[in-house]
């Protein structure tokens, strides 16, 4: 990867939430599993059940809270060729992250909440890339994508 830049904020304080190196790493591997080898930047809020709730409902009229939210920034990575950014960064967009409905989903799944914290930011950013669900093909490639990542992040998630 020539240079990344991902900006990490945190909307509240959130007992036992990892660092914002922690969540980097994990947005760094997951764009370097994708061969995200242009220079890029993204952004990734770690949030409260409000603020994503009120996102949520302004963006896809769903009034409850979600688990994460991915705002894309280029529909079509073809979008690039025709005019590079005058910072020369490729701009992917935004992850959103519930951190209390991260926690809850962890213990519905009996796993560390480090592992569900992972889990959405790979989607998250498999989102920015362009991968989908809506379709059971595209569901199943975008599933394979999130557990090959998971699986070699082995050691952040303990």
């Amino acid at each position: 990867m020539d240079y990344m830049e991902i900006n990490i904020s945190f909307d509240g304080d959130f007992k036992n939430c990892p660092d914002d190196g922690w969540f980097q790493a994990i947005a760094e591997k997951t764009l370097a599993a994708e061969k995200t080898d242009d220079n890029a930047e993204m952004s990734l809020l770690i949030t409260g059940q409000e603020r994503i709730q009120q996102l949520n409902k302004a963006y896809r009229n769903q009034d409850k809270p979600t688990d994460v939210l991915s705002f894309a920034l280029l529909a079509d990575a073809a979008e690039t060729a025709f005019s590079a950014p005058p910072d020369g960064l490729k701009h992917l967009g935004e992850v959103i992250i519930s951190y209390p409905q991260a926690e809850m989903q962890a213990q519905e799944h009996n796993h560390p909440v480090r592992k569900e914290l992972a889990l959405l930011v790979i989607h998250g950013v498999l989102h920015l890339l362009g991968y989908d669900h809506m379709e059971d093909a595209e569901a199943d490639i975008m599933e394979t994508k999130q557990n090959k990542i998971l699986r070699s992040l082995k050691e952040a998630l303990e």
